[in-house]
């Protein structure tokens, strides 16, 4: 019985490359000399640190811009709101979402449900298993939630057959 596995992931060294080179462009542009400008990664939670809130939107431009060029879908972000740190210095605290969360993997499944394909969609940790009689229903149900979910990356792996 053919079955895939909806998946959401992140290659973390990816992320990891995608901060270092956005410290060296933000250390080496002009605009940012003599500024506290950086990001740091401590695990999947990214800070960007900056003087202030137009920097701090420039150096989180720099860094979705590496993470897109390297291969990172900048939609798994869950970028916070920028607060105050010590003197007039600014923060923003984005994570990196890795897995589906059980709220949006209730609403796959119940997608798939309502659309009445000949499918079994069942929750495994944090990714949906899909399987079906044939092939052909299950790259239906691919090009549903494709169309569907559009505002958080999805990876379709472990095609069995």
């Amino acid at each position: 019985m053919p079955s895939f596995d909806i998946v959401s992931e992140v290659d973390q060294q990816e992320v990891k490359n995608a901060v270092e080179q956005a410290n060296k462009e933000v250390a080496n542009r002009f605009d940012f000399k003599g500024s506290d400008a950086r990001v740091e990664q401590a695990g999947l939670v990214l800070t960007v640190f900056a003087d202030d809130d137009f920097k701090l939107d420039q150096v989180q431009e720099v860094l979705n811009a590496k993470l897109v060029k390297r291969g990172v879908d900048i939609r798994c972000l869950d970028v916070a709101s920028s607060e105050k740190v010590s003197g007039n210095k600014v923060k923003r605290v984005a994570t990196v979402r890795n897995g589906i969360e059980t709220d949006l993997a209730k609403k796959i499944v119940r997608l798939i449900k309502d659309s009445k394909l000949k499918v079994t969609a069942s929750i495994q940790g944090e990714s949906v298993r899909v399987s079906g009689a044939k092939r052909d229903v299950l790259q239906e149900v691919i090009a549903l939630t494709r169309k569907s979910i559009t505002d958080f990356p999805l990876q379709y792996q472990n095609f069995r057959d």
